[in-house]
């Protein structure tokens, strides 16, 4: 369950980046409401999977999957740049994603 939580903690982290660029620094008020909430909802899962992962894992496990889910919703829904770097990066981010679930012991 422990990696259940935390691939939802990782994915509300996504939600609430995405909902904060939205929400014009909390200018707007429904984007502002989607940000605190899935901020709650991904902070509070984050926890729970903590209670048997070590922090090391799942701390880069959560924050990896909303980087690289930050960076395709930049580019799939905002206009940001799609270059060879930017995609080199991210693969290396989910191949360090790869390694650090192949290397925990839960």
């Amino acid at each position: 369950m422990a990696w259940i939580y935390l691939v939802i903690a990782g994915l509300l982290e996504v939600v609430w980046a995405y909902s904060m660029k939205q929400s014009e620094g909390f200018t707007r008020l429904y984007p502002s409401i989607i940000t605190f909430v899935a901020m709650v909802l991904s902070f509070g899962l984050l926890a729970f999977s903590m209670r048997t992962l070590p922090l090391g894992t799942a701390y880069t496990i959560w924050t990896g999957i909303g980087a690289v889910g930050a960076f395709v919703l930049g580019i799939a829904f905002l206009g940001e740049q799609l270059t060879f770097t930017r995609v080199f990066a991210g693969v290396l981010i989910v191949a360090g994603l790869i390694l650090m679930k192949l290397s925990s012991t839960h």
